[in-house]
């Protein structure tokens, strides 16, 4: 995913400023696409160029409020249907499991103690949001039912990586080299 099309997403919802995009990608995407302030209105610059969204109005301060344009939501639609999906996954932690030889024992049981501590709380936090969704806490929009689609991902994929952890505690550790 790229940040543009994060953000024309969230555009197509519902209209916001700069400040009201980062808090709505940091609450809905944070731990699955992160991005900070200065990146966020330095795309917004650049969609609003290519004319794939607009500064609908300018309240106080120059606070702009954008909305997506029809060519904006026709690239959006073009990313969701016609691009290929980019499969890479960039975990840390995975890339860490690779060099775990070089950790001692109580070093590495430690490390994956908290890994997999981290993941279940993850695990339990997104569960508590597909409860409330489950509920209709947050009524039965088809943002609202794509959400829970993507929690549910969430759930799975924390509940896999603490599986993981706890299971790498299992592989019989290897003596570090020197």
């Amino acid at each position: 995913m790229s940040l543009r099309h994060g953000l024309l997403g969230l555009l197509a919802g519902e209209p916001g400023s700069g400040y009201d995009l980062t808090r709505r990608f940091e609450e809905t995407l944070g731990s699955i696409w992160p991005a900070k302030h200065p990146q966020i209105y330095s795309e917004l610059t650049r969609l609003a160029a290519e004319g794939l969204i607009e500064a609908e109005a300018e309240g106080p301060r120059r606070r702009k409020e954008y909305r997506i344009t029809d060519a904006g939501m026709t690239e959006l639609r073009r990313w969701l249907v016609d691009v290929e999906v980019d499969h890479t996954m960039r975990l840390d932690p995975l890339l860490r499991s690779l060099f775990f030889w070089l950790m001692e024992p109580q070093e590495l049981k430690a490390h994956l103690d908290k890994e997999a501590r981290f993941y279940r709380e993850k695990a339990e936090l997104y569960r508590g949001s597909a409860a409330a969704k489950d509920r209709g806490d947050f009524g039965d929009s088809p943002q609202t039912r794509a959400m829970r689609v993507t929690i549910e991902a969430a759930v799975r994929l924390y509940d896999a990586l603490a599986d993981w952890a706890e299971w790498a505690q299992t592989v019989p550790p290897a003596k570090p080299k020197p």
